[in-house]
């Protein structure tokens, strides 16, 4: 930066060019654009030049150097528009047509005029239109013409072929000459209201919070002498307000570097009476500190009251037109989002004070947190949703109640947790409040120390307590947009989980919702029963190349404490395990700890992939399912982040609607295991080989997840080469008909291998089961014994008892029926059996089935016995595996609808 003072005389002007007149367009801040040519009457009493490189740093620089000009003419009134309006031109200029910028400021006796030129005149500024048309106010570019036409009294742009130039002229407030502040003239009857002699009450008050100063006014205002009252705790006589939402009293005011205010004193009549107070905190040669106290009757606060400072800007302007504050601190239109809004207020809050950074944060519901949500200047990815303690414990923003300036941090270390690390020395802070509830705080810093006083603070406050309200109104609107987000959120995901009774699919829908909706990457910890230990189930990051990283990251670490208190926590392991191992890595890389650094080089990428993943905010979500604790969500982000406080407590929803689903799925995956072993065990293991005899069974149990319903089958050894079978039909379908297979199913092989002949063992059999009392069901069974014979034959014995006929398959493709009807089981005490036998030939196929398969229907017709036996009449010369498959086809095609009762297939061929 090169800068020249130069004193008063009047500006050159710009020199004629043979390629391009010069061209003046001037706005006189009512909006129409047009050429002015006239000469200016103001007489130029000094001024200063500066130019500045075309990079980012020059901007705060051009801000110190329009400062500290203005400042040393003596125009402090000024320097805050000043400093706003350079600030954008510059960036203009040495960022959006990033050339050199030439800075030119002139003092007049009505004003100063400042002048901003580029190197860049073929960007043009658009001239036709209203200022509206000059861009939106969202976009980088062109805000500084807008900021112009709404703070400057006059405004222009000048071309030339080599320049562009934009100037502005703020006129000075009408102020008596050599005044900090005054008030006009006022009639008598509109002065504030003081007793005859005004007494102001001083009061020192030392380290401890006791009186030790205690003057004449202080006696003749309250009543008390000063020897009565010193050493006492101020707290003793003053009466504080307890106002709600701030939890500032009396003590924590005095310990304030200042602080002002309205309180009631005590008298020595027992009466209060209401003051009002400037406190100063000080410290004698010693360094002990002590606070100044200086009060006056409350109805003489003028006394005392500093005054407000209303800006140049808020004054109404020529045509009488007004100017909304919020506009002129903000831009119009103001953005529409919240992010944007706060963006917005951060850089114009840095440009005001001419702060190195700034950065806003707002408050939770319950005011006991805030949380970072915009900043300029500092490692906004560091710290954007990280969240600090209001009132109390390590890390508190203490004086966020109200208005702080710290001159050197590291005098107080930790006073903005938010600062630490990050180089920056001073910084002013200002509550934003809305109703006299906290909503938020407001800070500008510097790298300098002592950059800041109170009225840098009163600045910043007036500017805070206009944009307050719009940014709670905004906050409530996002909040009031992320809740009807969160309920369809929820609704969807309550959807999802309660579709599933699966646990390894509800593990993956837990995952795959939260990420990357809630969180980068997801783990969850399943627990199986009390004595076990956390066991990492499932893994997710929304980029598929770190999963394997992050599961190998997290099984070498132990996982977190299975705590049932409900909530976040944050767990601090994976970041850390991460960072270890993306340090040993990368020295292992460079040859630092003894080893060849070519072994491990293919090896880095991964590992500083993995611990960036997981470099951010971790947090652990209990999941708590019937008072018990089975299983943890885990959340995290990458490197610098941190999680919304509104995103944990969606997480929180999210979790204990997961763990309900969770062992939902662990219960039915139990009960599903219990009960599929149960059916198992109704059925036979496996069919006996026969010699000369091909065997073929197919089973089918009508209703979702079962595997044994009421029809059932067995092939069993009874002795010297006889063989048993069965097939039947208990009445009904699923558990309770289940209970009746097994009984007649056990009950066969136990009654035939005792030597009784069919129709004994049927009756036996039918005692049984009218021995079940109300719990019994009829049932229709085809028993029979089969005896292979050495010619090659085999000869059956066989009893129907209400079931279906096995029909006999002959080797011309005659079919025909191989018994004959008999009375059901389960349904008269006295049955008279009898026993039937028939011969099998080589190649002959005895076929029988459960009354599912020949009543299949389809609408009004049925397959039938007849249907049955004309698929059969196509089987011949095929193999019993292939006789079943055929009739299970013709069973499966003859209707479309899913089969409604239990079906057993038992085909034998005589080989």
């Amino acid at each position: 930066m090169t800068t020249g003072l130069i004193p008063g005389g009047q500006p050159p002007e710009p020199r004629p060019t043979r390629t391009l007149p010069h061209q003046r367009h001037e706005q006189d801040g009512r909006g129409a654009l047009h050429v002015d040519n006239r000469p200016r009457s103001s007489v130029i009493t000094a001024r200063a030049a500066a130019s500045f490189e075309p990079v980012g740093r020059s901007v705060a620089t051009a801000r110190s150097f329009v400062r500290d000009t203005l400042q040393g003419w003596g125009f402090a009134d000024i320097v805050d528009d000043a400093v706003v309006l350079t600030s954008e031109l510059v960036t203009n200029a040495v960022v959006h047509a990033g050339t050199h910028a030439d800075l030119l400021c002139l003092r007049a006796d009505d004003g100063v005029r400042i002048e901003v030129s580029d190197r860049y005149p073929e960007r043009e500024i658009p001239l036709q239109g209203s200022p509206a048309s000059m861009g939106s106010p969202d976009r980088e570019g062109g805000r500084g013409l807008q900021l112009c036409a709404a703070i400057a009294g006059r405004w222009g742009v000048d071309y030339t072929p080599t320049h562009k130039k934009v100037w502005f002229h703020l006129t000075l407030p009408e102020r008596p000459v050599g005044t900090r502040a005054a008030g006009p003239s006022l009639p008598a009857d509109l002065l504030p209201l003081a007793d005859g002699r005004v007494r102001v009450a001083v009061v020192q008050i030392d380290r401890t919070g006791a009186i030790s100063a205690w003057n004449e006014d202080a006696e003749e205002l309250f009543g008390y002498p000063a020897d009565q009252v010193t050493g006492k705790p101020l707290t003793d006589l003053a009466a504080w307000p307890h106002t709600p939402g701030t939890s500032t009293g009396i003590a924590e005011a005095l310990q304030l570097s200042r602080w002002e205010g309205s309180y009631g004193i005590r008298g020595a009549d027992g009466r209060v009476t209401p003051v009002y107070a400037s406190h100063l905190r000080v410290r004698d040669t010693d360094g002990d500190p002590s606070t100044v106290c200086l009060l006056v009757r409350d109805h003489e606060r003028a006394v005392l009251q500093t005054p407000s400072r209303v800006p140049a800007s808020d004054t109404a302007p020529a045509d009488g037109q007004s100017t909304d504050p919020f506009e002129v601190f903000i831009g119009s239109p103001p953005p529409d989002d919240l992010d944007g809004l706060l963006q917005r207020t951060v850089e114009r809050a840095r440009d005001m004070l001419d702060g190195d950074s700034a950065f806003l944060l707002l408050a939770t519901d319950d005011e006991t947190e805030l949380e970072v949500r915009a900043s300029t200047g500092l490692p906004s990815a560091r710290q954007r949703f990280a969240r600090v303690p209001v009132e109390a414990g390590p890390g508190r923003y203490g004086s966020a109640r109200m208005p702080a300036v710290h001159e050197d941090l590291l005098a107080v270390p930790g006073a903005v947790p938010l600062l630490n690390g990050t180089g920056m020395r001073s910084v002013v802070t200002v509550p934003l409040k809305v109703e006299g509830r906290l909503t938020g705080s407001l800070g500008v810093a510097a790298e300098a120390p002592g950059r800041y006083s109170n009225e840098e603070a009163l600045r910043l406050q007036f500017a805070a307590d206009r944009i307050a309200l719009a940014v709670e109104s905004a906050r409530l609107g996002e909040l009031e947009r992320l809740r009807r987000g969160s309920l369809s959120f929820l609704v969807e995901a309550s959807d999802l989980l309660a579709g599933t009774l699966d646990r390894d699919q509800t593990l993956a829908l837990m995952a795959q919702m939260t990420v990357p909706t809630l969180a980068t990457w997801c783990a969850v910890y399943t627990i199986a029963d009390q004595a076990s230990d956390p066991y990492l189930s499932y893994v997710l990051h929304e980029d598929e190349e770190l999963i394997d990283g992050i599961k190998s990251l997290l099984s070498k670490i132990a996982p977190p404490d299975p705590v049932p208190t409900p909530g976040a926590r944050v767990w601090s392991a994976p970041g850390e395990a991460a960072h270890e191992a993306a340090l040993r890595s990368s020295m292992r890389s460079l040859g630092l700890t003894g080893g060849p650094s070519h072994q491990v080089t293919s090896g880095i990428g991964p590992t500083l992939a993995t611990a960036s993943a997981v470099g951010g905010e971790t947090v652990v979500l209990p999941l708590v399912a019937r008072n018990r604790v089975i299983g943890m969500l885990t959340l995290g982000k990458p490197t610098d982040e941190h999680f919304r406080q509104e995103i944990l407590e969606l997480a929180e929803d999210l979790s204990r609607r997961a763990a309900l689903a969770l062992d939902n799925a662990r219960l039915y995956s139990e009960r599903t295991a219990i009960s599929q072993s149960l059916q198992r065990s109704l059925l036979p293991p496996e069919l006996p080989e026969i010699d000369g005899v091909e065997v073929e069974v197919i089973y089918r149990a009508a209703g979702e997840g079962n595997e044994v319903g009421g029809d059932f089958y067995d092939l069993f050894p009874i002795s010297d080469g006889a063989y048993g079978f069965a097939i039947g039909d208990v009445c009904g379908t699923g558990p309770n008909a289940a209970a009746v297979t097994g009984l007649a199913r056990h009950a066969l092989r136990l009654l035939a291998r005792e030597g009784l002949s069919g129709p004994a063992v049927l009756e036996r059999l039918n005692s049984a089961i009218l021995d079940e009392g109300a719990r019994s069901r009829f049932l229709t069974l085809l028993y029979g014994e089969m005896r292979p014979q050495e010619d090659g034959s085999a000869e059956l014995k066989v009893v129907c008892a209400g079931h279906p006929l096995p029909l006999r398959l002959r080797q011309d493709g005659t079919v025909e029926a191989a018994a004959e009807p008999q009375p059901l089981l389960g349904v008269m005490e006295d049955l008279e059996l009898y026993e039937q036998t028939v011969t099998l030939d080589p190649g002959d196929v005895l076929l029988c089935v459960t009354d599912g398969v020949t009543e299949r229907r389809e609408g009004t017709r049925m397959l039938g016995d007849d249907g049955l036996a004309d698929v059969l009449t196509t089987c011949t010369g095929l193999t019993a595996g292939a006789v079943a498959a055929r009739i299970m086809r013709a069973v499966e095609r003859f209707a479309s609808d899913a089969p409604s009762d239990d079906m057993a297939i038992l085909a034998m061929r005589v080989a």
